[in-house]
């Protein structure tokens, strides 16, 4: 017999700097002694945002700004014991000063310490979609090796937050040749890097973020495959959606959203499309196909965790 999910609201709390607020559970309570994203259950007649802002005030004495509060992700996990549906929200303002009312210990964390502390398995998504960011640049088939620093420079200094290097015209050992200029342009910035290339190749080069084509998504075993902190896919539809949940990946792109030259054959999915999509994906999705800078708040407001573009960024 199937359980009845519990609907709970979550918030990622972000303060001025970029900080993010998480809570410890009592050790009495279900999952207890591990940390989490504060909220609480949505109560009968509750929209989730009310519970929210209610369980938010109520256990750390904070009240939110509902006008820059979002729908982050939402999440439905079954434990051996319960299954939860967590509907996330992305806080961006608030007035009060956060403390543990309840006597729980909470703590404002940076985005790069949160993978230290330990949270339940249902947080794992939501401690993606905060630690991701809302804009991938992606690398030019046209763009050969040597170009690699003025590619960099040119996009981190339009606002892009991660690179992804991508070149299926690459031998393998122009790949090789690409990553190094790229990491050593990024040297300073440390911006998250993703390459899309074999998992072999990926292995050797140490990568920290591998993107898969959605045939390596097929023929990926396991996430245990890869050793490195983030490994997404390419998908196009709901069958490599759940594909891509099923086998624990991070993360997805999900094309492609509107019209592009470069596959004029293929129909776009839409808007509408594309928010249905998201809304049954567990796990956060970029957009990809047509877009620039200029969509990423659209798409963040149809459930999405932002863009990934080639063309947005050196089409001037």
């Amino acid at each position: 017999m199937s359980r009845k999910l519990i609907h709970v609201a979550a918030a990622v709390i972000q303060n001025s700097v970029g900080d993010i607020l998480i809570a410890k559970r009592s050790t009495d309570k279900h999952q207890g002694g591990l940390w989490e994203f504060p909220g609480g259950k949505v109560e009968e007649g509750e929209s989730a945002l009310e519970a929210l802002s209610r369980e938010l005030y109520e256990e750390l004495g904070v009240e939110i700004d509902r006008d820059k509060t979002h729908p982050l992700i939402k999440i439905p996990h079954h434990y051996s014991d319960k299954s939860v549906l967590l509907d996330v929200f992305q806080v961006n303002a608030f007035s009060g000063n956060a403390w543990g009312k309840e006597g729980q210990p909470v703590k404002w964390v940076s985005k790069s310490q949160l993978d230290t502390y330990e949270f339940p398995a249902a947080n794992r998504p939501i401690l993606n979609a905060c630690m991701l960011p809302s804009s991938i640049a992606i690398t030019p088939v046209s763009l050969n090796p040597a170009e690699i620093n003025s590619f960099f420079q040119g996009v981190s200094a339009q606002g892009a937050q991660a690179i992804m290097l991508r070149n299926s015209e690459y031998s393998d050992e122009e790949f090789r040749a690409a990553y190094s200029a790229l990491k050593q342009s990024n040297s300073d910035l440390k911006l998250p890097m993703l390459v899309n290339c074999s998992l072999e190749i990926a292995l050797e080069l140490g990568a920290q973020g591998l993107h898969l084509s959605s045939e390596r998504l097929k023929a990926l075993e396991s996430r245990s495959e890869f050793s490195g902190r983030w490994l997404s896919a390419s998908c196009h539809d709901e069958a490599e959606l759940e594909m891509a949940v099923e086998k624990g990946l991070d993360f997805v792109t999900l094309s492609p959203l509107l019209f592009t030259t470069s596959h004029p054959e293929v129909v776009p999915l839409g808007w509408e499309r594309f928010q249905k999509l998201v809304s049954e994906c567990t796990i956060p999705v970029f957009a990809l196909g047509g877009l620039d800078k200029s969509h990423i708040e659209q798409v963040v407001n149809c459930g999405g965790q932002g863009i990934a573009a080639i063309s947005c960024w050196v089409d001037k």
